[in-house]
Protein backbone atom coordinates (compact mmCIF):
# COMPACT_ATOMS: atom_id res chain seq x y z
CA UNK A 1 0.00 0.00 0.00
CA UNK A 2 1.23 3.51 -0.85
CA UNK A 3 1.07 6.62 1.39
CA UNK A 4 2.30 10.18 0.84
CA UNK A 5 2.99 12.69 3.64
CA UNK A 6 4.22 16.29 3.50
CA UNK A 7 7.25 17.30 5.53
CA UNK A 8 9.75 20.15 5.15
CA UNK A 9 13.45 20.94 5.31
CA UNK A 10 15.64 23.99 5.72
CA UNK A 11 17.89 25.53 3.09
CA UNK A 12 19.62 28.65 4.35
CA UNK A 13 16.94 30.29 6.48
CA UNK A 14 14.01 29.29 4.26
CA UNK A 15 11.89 26.18 4.39
CA UNK A 16 11.02 23.95 1.46
CA UNK A 17 8.41 21.21 1.24
CA UNK A 18 9.48 17.58 1.03
CA UNK A 19 7.23 14.77 -0.13
CA UNK A 20 7.68 11.64 2.01
CA UNK A 21 6.39 8.60 0.08
CA UNK A 22 6.16 5.17 1.69
CA UNK A 23 5.23 1.83 0.18
CA UNK A 24 4.85 -1.50 1.97
CA UNK A 25 4.77 -4.57 -0.27
CA UNK A 26 5.57 -8.26 -0.30
CA UNK A 27 9.22 -9.20 -0.41
CA UNK A 28 12.21 -9.74 1.82
CA UNK A 29 11.43 -7.75 5.02
CA UNK A 30 13.48 -4.56 5.30
CA UNK A 31 13.39 -0.79 5.67
CA UNK A 32 15.03 1.35 2.98
CA UNK A 33 15.34 5.15 2.64
CA UNK A 34 16.17 6.99 -0.58
CA UNK A 35 16.27 10.61 -1.73
CA UNK A 36 19.72 12.28 -1.47
CA UNK A 37 20.03 12.00 2.30
CA UNK A 38 22.67 13.05 4.79
CA UNK A 39 24.05 10.54 7.28
CA UNK A 40 21.81 11.66 10.15
CA UNK A 41 18.76 11.52 7.86
CA UNK A 42 19.66 7.99 6.72
CA UNK A 43 19.78 6.93 10.36
CA UNK A 44 16.06 7.72 10.57
CA UNK A 45 15.28 4.18 9.46
CA UNK A 46 16.66 2.83 12.74
CA UNK A 47 15.06 5.54 14.89
CA UNK A 48 11.67 5.24 13.20
CA UNK A 49 11.57 1.44 13.28
CA UNK A 50 12.38 1.29 17.01
CA UNK A 51 10.04 4.20 17.81
CA UNK A 52 7.14 2.37 16.12
CA UNK A 53 8.05 -0.87 17.87
CA UNK A 54 8.26 0.78 21.31
CA UNK A 55 5.08 2.69 20.53
CA UNK A 56 3.24 -0.69 20.45
CA UNK A 57 2.52 -0.64 16.72
CA UNK A 58 2.31 -4.12 15.18
CA UNK A 59 3.74 -4.04 11.67
CA UNK A 60 3.59 -7.14 9.42
CA UNK A 61 6.96 -8.31 8.03
CA UNK A 62 7.05 -6.58 4.65
CA UNK A 63 9.50 -4.70 2.52
CA UNK A 64 9.21 -0.96 3.30
CA UNK A 65 10.51 1.62 0.85
CA UNK A 66 10.51 5.33 1.77
CA UNK A 67 11.49 8.06 -0.67
CA UNK A 68 12.04 11.76 0.13
CA UNK A 69 11.64 14.06 -2.85
CA UNK A 70 12.67 16.24 -4.62
CA UNK A 71 15.78 14.11 -4.96
CA UNK A 72 17.94 16.94 -6.32
CA UNK A 73 17.92 18.72 -2.94
CA UNK A 74 20.00 17.19 -0.16
CA UNK A 75 17.99 16.39 2.98
CA UNK A 76 19.73 17.29 6.23
CA UNK A 77 18.81 16.76 9.85
CA UNK A 78 16.36 14.66 11.82
CA UNK A 79 13.13 16.66 11.35
CA UNK A 80 11.82 14.10 8.82
CA UNK A 81 11.51 11.28 11.40
CA UNK A 82 7.90 11.92 12.36
CA UNK A 83 6.71 12.26 8.76
CA UNK A 84 8.51 9.01 7.83
CA UNK A 85 6.82 7.21 10.74
CA UNK A 86 3.37 8.51 9.72
CA UNK A 87 3.96 7.55 6.08
CA UNK A 88 4.92 4.01 7.14
CA UNK A 89 1.82 3.72 9.35
CA UNK A 90 -0.29 4.95 6.44
CA UNK A 91 1.31 2.40 4.12
CA UNK A 92 0.14 -0.34 6.52
CA UNK A 93 -3.33 1.19 6.79
CA UNK A 94 -2.99 1.95 10.51
CA UNK A 95 -4.02 5.64 10.31
CA UNK A 96 -6.60 7.66 8.49
CA UNK A 97 -5.17 9.35 5.40
CA UNK A 98 -7.86 12.03 5.01
CA UNK A 99 -5.87 14.89 6.57
CA UNK A 100 -2.47 14.05 5.14
CA UNK A 101 -2.95 15.77 1.79
CA UNK A 102 -3.24 19.19 3.44
CA UNK A 103 -0.95 18.79 6.47
CA UNK A 104 2.77 19.12 7.12
CA UNK A 105 4.44 16.89 9.70
CA UNK A 106 7.90 17.56 11.19
CA UNK A 107 9.69 16.34 14.29
CA UNK A 108 12.54 14.17 15.51
CA UNK A 109 11.69 10.82 17.08
CA UNK A 110 13.27 9.31 20.15
CA UNK A 111 13.50 5.53 20.43
CA UNK A 112 10.54 5.51 22.82
CA UNK A 113 8.33 7.28 20.28
CA UNK A 114 8.68 10.65 21.98
CA UNK A 115 8.66 13.63 19.60
CA UNK A 116 11.67 15.90 20.13
CA UNK A 117 12.06 19.59 19.17
CA UNK A 118 13.60 20.77 15.93
CA UNK A 119 15.22 23.91 14.51
CA UNK A 120 13.61 26.37 12.12
CA UNK A 121 9.94 25.88 12.97
CA UNK A 122 9.09 29.41 11.83
CA UNK A 123 10.60 28.83 8.39
CA UNK A 124 8.94 25.42 8.04
CA UNK A 125 5.47 26.69 8.91
CA UNK A 126 5.93 29.64 6.56
CA UNK A 127 6.81 27.22 3.74
CA UNK A 128 3.69 25.16 4.48
CA UNK A 129 1.51 28.27 4.41
CA UNK A 130 3.05 29.40 1.12
CA UNK A 131 2.09 26.02 -0.38
CA UNK A 132 -1.51 26.42 0.82
CA UNK A 133 -1.39 23.62 3.37
CA UNK A 134 -3.97 23.96 6.15
CA UNK A 135 -2.28 22.37 9.17
CA UNK A 136 1.15 21.73 10.68
CA UNK A 137 1.93 19.06 13.27
CA UNK A 138 4.91 20.23 15.34
CA UNK A 139 6.74 19.04 18.48
CA UNK A 140 5.14 20.58 21.55
CA UNK A 141 8.30 22.64 22.24
CA UNK A 142 7.97 24.28 18.80
CA UNK A 143 4.18 24.65 18.62
CA UNK A 144 4.00 28.11 20.19
CA UNK A 145 6.76 29.32 17.89
CA UNK A 146 4.95 28.00 14.81
CA UNK A 147 1.61 29.48 15.88
CA UNK A 148 3.04 32.96 15.32
CA UNK A 149 2.48 32.50 11.57
CA UNK A 150 -1.07 33.55 10.77
CA UNK A 151 -3.35 31.77 8.32
CA UNK A 152 -2.41 28.16 9.15
CA UNK A 153 -3.30 25.81 12.02
CA UNK A 154 -0.54 24.45 14.26
CA UNK A 155 -1.03 21.30 16.33
CA UNK A 156 1.23 20.25 19.20
CA UNK A 157 2.49 16.62 19.25
CA UNK A 158 4.45 14.93 22.04
CA UNK A 159 4.37 11.22 21.02
CA UNK A 160 3.89 9.19 17.85
CA UNK A 161 0.90 7.39 19.38
CA UNK A 162 -0.74 10.73 20.13
CA UNK A 163 -0.38 11.79 16.50
CA UNK A 164 -1.71 8.44 15.26
CA UNK A 165 -4.82 8.84 17.42
CA UNK A 166 -5.35 12.38 16.06
CA UNK A 167 -5.16 11.14 12.48
CA UNK A 168 -7.61 8.31 13.21
CA UNK A 169 -9.99 10.66 15.05
CA UNK A 170 -9.81 14.23 13.67
CA UNK A 171 -12.15 15.40 16.45
CA UNK A 172 -9.20 15.06 18.84
CA UNK A 173 -7.17 17.66 16.95
CA UNK A 174 -7.01 20.95 18.86
CA UNK A 175 -4.85 23.60 17.15
CA UNK A 176 -2.75 25.97 19.23
CA UNK A 177 -4.30 29.40 19.50
CA UNK A 178 -1.73 31.93 18.38
CA UNK A 179 -1.48 35.16 20.34
CA UNK A 180 -2.77 38.25 18.53
CA UNK A 181 0.03 40.64 17.63
CA UNK A 182 -1.34 43.30 19.95
CA UNK A 183 -0.87 40.95 22.91
CA UNK A 184 2.38 39.49 21.67
CA UNK A 185 4.11 42.82 21.13
CA UNK A 186 3.58 43.76 24.77
CA UNK A 187 6.46 41.43 25.52
CA UNK A 188 8.58 42.99 22.78
CA UNK A 189 9.77 45.82 24.95
CA UNK A 190 13.18 47.40 25.44
CA UNK A 191 14.18 45.10 28.25
CA UNK A 192 17.74 46.37 28.44
CA UNK A 193 19.82 46.65 31.58
CA UNK A 194 21.95 49.38 29.96
CA UNK A 195 21.08 53.03 29.35
CA UNK A 196 22.83 56.05 27.86
CA UNK A 197 22.32 57.86 31.15
CA UNK A 198 25.19 55.70 32.47
CA UNK A 199 27.64 57.43 30.10
CA UNK A 200 29.13 60.54 31.68
CA UNK A 201 30.60 63.23 29.45
CA UNK A 202 31.57 62.28 25.89
CA UNK A 203 28.99 64.57 24.29
CA UNK A 204 30.62 64.08 20.88
CA UNK A 205 30.32 60.29 21.10
CA UNK A 206 26.69 60.52 22.19
CA UNK A 207 25.84 62.85 19.30
CA UNK A 208 27.69 60.77 16.69
CA UNK A 209 25.97 57.60 17.92
CA UNK A 210 22.56 59.24 17.68
CA UNK A 211 23.25 60.40 14.12
CA UNK A 212 24.53 56.96 13.10
CA UNK A 213 21.49 55.16 14.54
CA UNK A 214 19.00 57.65 13.08
CA UNK A 215 20.21 56.98 9.53
CA UNK A 216 21.40 53.39 10.06
CA UNK A 217 24.97 54.43 9.27
CA UNK A 218 27.96 52.29 10.21
CA UNK A 219 30.11 53.90 12.91
CA UNK A 220 33.73 53.60 14.04
CA UNK A 221 34.94 54.74 17.47
CA UNK A 222 38.65 55.59 17.82
CA UNK A 223 40.32 56.39 21.12
CA UNK A 224 42.44 55.21 24.01
CA UNK A 225 41.36 52.41 26.31
CA UNK A 226 38.73 53.33 28.89
CA UNK A 227 37.38 56.34 27.01
CA UNK A 228 33.85 54.98 26.61
CA UNK A 229 33.92 53.43 23.12
CA UNK A 230 32.54 50.05 24.11
CA UNK A 231 30.20 51.62 26.65
CA UNK A 232 28.55 53.72 23.94
CA UNK A 233 28.39 50.89 21.39
CA UNK A 234 26.70 48.47 23.79
CA UNK A 235 23.95 51.03 24.37
CA UNK A 236 23.05 51.40 20.69
CA UNK A 237 20.20 48.84 20.87
CA UNK A 238 18.56 50.91 23.61
CA UNK A 239 17.95 53.80 21.18
CA UNK A 240 16.84 51.71 18.21
CA UNK A 241 13.08 51.74 17.44
CA UNK A 242 10.94 48.86 18.78
CA UNK A 243 10.59 45.82 16.56
CA UNK A 244 7.64 45.58 14.19
CA UNK A 245 5.87 42.24 13.72
CA UNK A 246 7.54 41.56 10.36
CA UNK A 247 10.96 42.48 11.71
CA UNK A 248 10.51 40.27 14.74
CA UNK A 249 9.52 37.27 12.60
CA UNK A 250 12.40 37.84 10.16
CA UNK A 251 14.96 38.01 12.99
CA UNK A 252 13.41 35.06 14.82
CA UNK A 253 13.67 32.90 11.69
CA UNK A 254 17.44 33.36 11.64
CA UNK A 255 17.75 32.49 15.33
CA UNK A 256 15.35 29.56 15.04
CA UNK A 257 17.33 28.02 12.16
CA UNK A 258 20.55 28.53 14.15
CA UNK A 259 19.06 26.95 17.29
CA UNK A 260 19.54 30.18 19.25
CA UNK A 261 15.92 31.13 19.88
CA UNK A 262 15.48 31.25 23.69
CA UNK A 263 13.50 28.34 25.10
CA UNK A 264 9.80 29.07 25.45
CA UNK A 265 10.08 32.32 23.49
CA UNK A 266 8.16 32.33 20.16
CA UNK A 267 9.82 35.51 18.91
CA UNK A 268 12.91 37.57 19.62
CA UNK A 269 12.03 40.25 22.12
CA UNK A 270 14.77 42.80 21.39
CA UNK A 271 16.94 43.81 18.49
CA UNK A 272 20.06 41.62 18.35
CA UNK A 273 23.43 42.83 19.53
CA UNK A 274 26.26 40.55 18.47
CA UNK A 275 29.82 41.10 19.67
CA UNK A 276 32.09 38.31 18.37
CA UNK A 277 35.62 37.94 19.73
CA UNK A 278 38.42 39.09 17.44
CA UNK A 279 39.62 35.48 17.02
CA UNK A 280 36.49 34.68 14.97
CA UNK A 281 37.07 33.02 11.59
CA UNK A 282 35.79 34.53 8.33
CA UNK A 283 33.37 31.60 7.96
CA UNK A 284 31.88 32.14 11.41
CA UNK A 285 31.50 35.84 10.67
CA UNK A 286 29.91 35.59 7.22
CA UNK A 287 28.32 32.15 7.51
CA UNK A 288 29.09 28.89 5.77
CA UNK A 289 29.63 25.20 6.29
CA UNK A 290 28.91 22.27 3.95
CA UNK A 291 25.23 23.11 4.38
CA UNK A 292 25.44 26.89 4.89
CA UNK A 293 24.37 28.33 8.22
CA UNK A 294 24.03 32.01 9.19
CA UNK A 295 27.12 33.77 10.50
CA UNK A 296 27.44 36.57 13.03
CA UNK A 297 26.65 39.28 10.49
CA UNK A 298 23.32 37.59 9.70
CA UNK A 299 22.56 36.94 13.37
CA UNK A 300 22.96 40.70 13.86
CA UNK A 301 20.54 41.52 11.03
CA UNK A 302 17.98 44.04 12.20
CA UNK A 303 20.27 45.06 15.05
CA UNK A 304 23.94 45.78 15.71
CA UNK A 305 27.17 43.93 14.91
CA UNK A 306 29.84 45.27 17.26
CA UNK A 307 33.48 44.61 16.39
CA UNK A 308 35.57 45.59 19.39
CA UNK A 309 39.33 45.97 18.91
CA UNK A 310 38.84 46.03 15.14
CA UNK A 311 42.55 45.86 14.13
CA UNK A 312 42.92 42.63 16.12
CA UNK A 313 40.53 40.81 13.75
CA UNK A 314 42.23 38.89 10.96
CA UNK A 315 42.58 40.72 7.67
CA UNK A 316 40.37 38.16 5.91
CA UNK A 317 37.63 38.53 8.52
CA UNK A 318 37.59 42.33 8.14
CA UNK A 319 37.71 42.29 4.34
CA UNK A 320 34.90 39.75 4.12
CA UNK A 321 32.59 42.52 5.38
CA UNK A 322 32.97 44.54 2.17
CA UNK A 323 30.18 42.97 0.15
CA UNK A 324 27.69 42.50 3.03
CA UNK A 325 28.04 46.15 4.10
CA UNK A 326 27.29 47.25 0.54
CA UNK A 327 24.56 44.78 -0.48
CA UNK A 328 22.99 43.99 2.92
CA UNK A 329 23.05 40.28 2.04
CA UNK A 330 25.57 37.44 2.16
CA UNK A 331 25.59 34.77 -0.56
CA UNK A 332 27.33 31.49 0.32
CA UNK A 333 27.97 29.06 -2.55
CA UNK A 334 28.59 25.41 -1.88
CA UNK A 335 28.57 22.12 -3.77
CA UNK A 336 24.86 21.56 -3.13
CA UNK A 337 23.82 25.10 -4.07
CA UNK A 338 23.92 28.72 -2.94
CA UNK A 339 22.24 30.38 0.06
CA UNK A 340 21.54 34.06 0.53
CA UNK A 341 21.38 35.28 4.12
CA UNK A 342 20.24 38.72 5.27
CA UNK A 343 22.95 41.10 6.48
CA UNK A 344 20.88 44.22 7.05
CA UNK A 345 22.80 45.19 10.13
CA UNK A 346 24.32 48.34 11.54
CA UNK A 347 28.04 47.79 12.11
CA UNK A 348 29.69 49.51 15.07
CA UNK A 349 33.43 49.09 15.51
CA UNK A 350 35.91 50.31 18.10
CA UNK A 351 39.68 50.53 17.98
CA UNK A 352 42.71 52.02 19.65
CA UNK A 353 44.82 54.34 17.44
CA UNK A 354 47.97 52.28 18.03
CA UNK A 355 49.09 49.15 19.94
CA UNK A 356 49.60 51.11 23.18
CA UNK A 357 46.51 53.26 22.60
CA UNK A 358 47.95 56.77 23.04
CA UNK A 359 48.81 57.84 19.47
CA UNK A 360 49.07 60.68 18.35
CA UNK A 361 49.98 61.92 21.86
CA UNK A 362 53.75 61.44 21.60
CA UNK A 363 54.25 62.36 25.26
CA UNK A 364 52.71 58.98 26.16
CA UNK A 365 52.83 56.91 22.95
CA UNK A 366 55.98 54.82 22.65
CA UNK A 367 55.03 53.08 19.40
CA UNK A 368 57.31 53.51 16.40
CA UNK A 369 55.89 55.02 13.19
CA UNK A 370 56.11 51.58 11.61
CA UNK A 371 54.07 50.03 14.43
CA UNK A 372 51.41 52.72 14.15
CA UNK A 373 51.24 52.38 10.38
CA UNK A 374 50.98 48.61 10.58
CA UNK A 375 48.28 48.74 13.28
CA UNK A 376 46.16 51.42 11.59
CA UNK A 377 46.67 49.83 8.17
CA UNK A 378 44.86 46.68 9.28
CA UNK A 379 41.66 48.60 8.57
CA UNK A 380 41.85 49.15 4.82
CA UNK A 381 40.58 52.09 2.79
CA UNK A 382 37.74 50.06 1.20
CA UNK A 383 36.43 49.22 4.68
CA UNK A 384 36.75 52.84 5.81
CA UNK A 385 34.75 53.90 2.75
CA UNK A 386 31.89 51.73 3.97
CA UNK A 387 31.82 53.42 7.37
CA UNK A 388 29.82 56.66 7.32
CA UNK A 389 30.64 58.00 10.78
CA UNK A 390 34.00 57.98 12.55
CA UNK A 391 34.27 59.64 15.94
CA UNK A 392 37.14 60.14 18.36
CA UNK A 393 36.68 59.13 21.98
CA UNK A 394 38.80 61.68 23.86
CA UNK A 395 40.08 60.86 27.37
CA UNK A 396 37.46 61.69 29.98
CA UNK A 397 38.30 64.45 32.45
CA UNK A 398 37.98 63.63 36.14
CA UNK A 399 35.20 66.20 36.58
CA UNK A 400 33.15 64.57 33.80
CA UNK A 401 33.80 61.07 35.05
CA UNK A 402 32.72 61.89 38.60
CA UNK A 403 29.84 64.14 37.55
CA UNK A 404 26.66 63.33 39.49
CA UNK A 405 24.35 65.30 37.17
CA UNK A 406 21.56 63.64 35.26
CA UNK A 407 22.52 62.50 31.75
CA UNK A 408 19.98 62.22 28.94
CA UNK A 409 18.56 58.70 28.97
CA UNK A 410 18.04 56.28 26.09
CA UNK A 411 14.29 56.85 25.92
CA UNK A 412 14.72 60.56 25.14
CA UNK A 413 17.28 59.81 22.42
CA UNK A 414 15.13 57.02 21.01
CA UNK A 415 12.19 59.41 20.52
CA UNK A 416 14.31 61.63 18.29
CA UNK A 417 15.65 58.61 16.40
CA UNK A 418 12.15 57.23 15.80
CA UNK A 419 10.96 60.61 14.52
CA UNK A 420 13.91 60.92 12.11
CA UNK A 421 13.49 57.38 10.84
CA UNK A 422 9.77 57.95 10.27
CA UNK A 423 10.67 60.91 8.04
CA UNK A 424 13.00 58.65 6.05
CA UNK A 425 10.43 55.86 5.69
CA UNK A 426 7.84 58.29 4.38
CA UNK A 427 10.40 59.73 1.97
CA UNK A 428 11.33 56.36 0.50
CA UNK A 429 7.87 54.80 0.58
CA UNK A 430 6.86 56.00 -2.88
CA UNK A 431 10.14 54.91 -4.42
CA UNK A 432 9.90 51.44 -2.88
CA UNK A 433 6.56 50.92 -4.61
CA UNK A 434 7.71 52.30 -7.96
CA UNK A 435 8.69 49.38 -10.17
CA UNK A 436 9.08 51.42 -13.36
CA UNK A 437 12.87 51.15 -13.57
CA UNK A 438 13.45 47.55 -12.56
CA UNK A 439 11.68 44.39 -11.61
CA UNK A 440 10.06 44.84 -8.20
CA UNK A 441 11.19 41.36 -7.09
CA UNK A 442 14.81 42.26 -7.80
CA UNK A 443 14.62 45.75 -6.33
CA UNK A 444 16.11 46.16 -2.87
CA UNK A 445 13.88 48.34 -0.73
CA UNK A 446 15.41 51.39 0.91
CA UNK A 447 14.11 52.70 4.23
CA UNK A 448 17.04 54.62 5.73
CA UNK A 449 19.55 57.21 4.57
CA UNK A 450 22.46 54.88 5.17
CA UNK A 451 21.06 52.56 2.47
CA UNK A 452 20.84 55.19 -0.28
CA UNK A 453 22.59 54.64 -3.58
CA UNK A 454 23.80 57.21 -6.09
CA UNK A 455 20.33 57.68 -7.57
CA UNK A 456 18.73 58.36 -4.19
CA UNK A 457 21.54 60.72 -3.14
CA UNK A 458 21.02 62.83 -6.26
CA UNK A 459 17.29 62.88 -5.62
CA UNK A 460 17.14 63.56 -1.88
CA UNK A 461 20.44 65.31 -1.09
CA UNK A 462 20.21 68.31 -3.42
CA UNK A 463 22.20 71.35 -2.32
CA UNK A 464 21.69 75.07 -2.86
CA UNK A 465 24.47 77.28 -4.28
CA UNK A 466 26.39 78.11 -1.07
CA UNK A 467 26.17 74.53 0.21
CA UNK A 468 27.32 73.16 -3.16
CA UNK A 469 30.31 75.50 -3.16
CA UNK A 470 31.16 74.51 0.42
CA UNK A 471 31.08 70.79 -0.40
CA UNK A 472 33.18 71.36 -3.51
CA UNK A 473 35.87 73.06 -1.44
CA UNK A 474 35.81 70.24 1.14
CA UNK A 475 36.08 67.69 -1.67
CA UNK A 476 39.26 69.34 -2.93
CA UNK A 477 40.86 69.97 0.45
CA UNK A 478 40.27 66.47 1.82
CA UNK A 479 40.95 64.78 -1.54
CA UNK A 480 37.78 62.75 -1.15
CA UNK A 481 36.69 59.92 -3.40
CA UNK A 482 33.23 59.99 -4.94
CA UNK A 483 32.13 57.42 -2.35
CA UNK A 484 33.50 59.56 0.49
CA UNK A 485 31.58 62.57 -0.82
CA UNK A 486 28.40 60.54 -0.99
CA UNK A 487 28.92 59.42 2.61
CA UNK A 488 29.06 63.06 3.72
CA UNK A 489 25.83 63.82 1.87
CA UNK A 490 24.03 60.83 3.40
CA UNK A 491 25.08 61.73 6.93
CA UNK A 492 24.17 65.39 6.35
CA UNK A 493 20.73 64.25 5.18
CA UNK A 494 20.30 62.34 8.45
CA UNK A 495 21.40 65.33 10.55
CA UNK A 496 18.85 67.47 8.73
CA UNK A 497 16.16 64.84 9.38
CA UNK A 498 16.97 64.86 13.10
CA UNK A 499 16.25 68.60 13.08
CA UNK A 500 13.16 68.17 10.91
CA UNK A 501 14.69 70.24 8.10
CA UNK A 502 13.83 69.71 4.44
CA UNK A 503 16.99 71.38 3.11
CA UNK A 504 20.59 70.44 3.92
CA UNK A 505 22.48 73.44 5.30
CA UNK A 506 26.20 74.21 5.67
CA UNK A 507 25.92 73.38 9.38
CA UNK A 508 24.66 69.90 8.53
CA UNK A 509 27.45 69.42 6.00
CA UNK A 510 30.02 70.72 8.47
CA UNK A 511 29.04 68.20 11.12
CA UNK A 512 29.03 65.39 8.55
CA UNK A 513 32.52 66.42 7.40
CA UNK A 514 33.81 66.21 10.97
CA UNK A 515 32.71 62.57 11.02
CA UNK A 516 35.09 61.96 8.08
CA UNK A 517 38.06 64.01 9.30
CA UNK A 518 39.61 61.29 11.47
CA UNK A 519 40.71 59.45 8.36
CA UNK A 520 43.03 62.37 7.58
CA UNK A 521 44.23 62.61 11.18
CA UNK A 522 45.08 58.94 11.71
CA UNK A 523 45.42 57.02 8.44
CA UNK A 524 47.09 59.68 6.29
CA UNK A 525 49.36 60.86 9.10
CA UNK A 526 50.43 57.30 9.89
CA UNK A 527 51.38 56.80 6.24
CA UNK A 528 53.78 59.77 6.24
Amino acid sequence: MFQKVWSAGIWGIDGFLVSVEADAHEGLPGFHLTGNLSQETKEAQERVWLALKNGKFRLPPKKIMVNLSPADIRKEGTAYDLAIAVAVLGAFGLIGPDLLDSAMIVGELGLSGEVKPIRGALSLVTAAKDQNLKCCFLPKENAREGSVIEGIQVVSVSHIRELAEMLRNPDQIHPIQGQPWEELKEGLSHGYDLDFSDLNGQAVIRRATEVAVAGRHNILYIGCAGSGKTMAARRIPTILPPLSRDESIAISKIYSVSGLLPEGVPLMTNRPFRSPHHTITPTALAGGGMIPRPGEISLASGGVLFLDELPEFSGKAIEILRQPLEDRTVTISRLYGACTFPANTMVAAAMNPCPCGFYPDRTQCRCSPWQVKRYIGTVSKPILDRIDVTVEAAPVAYEEFRCKGENENSEAIRKRVVKAQQIQKERFQIQNHDGSNQNQKEKAKIWFNGEMGVKEIEMYCRLNGPEEAYLKEIYRQMKLSARGCHKILKVARTIADLEGKEEISKEHLGEAVRYRSLEEKYWHTAEE
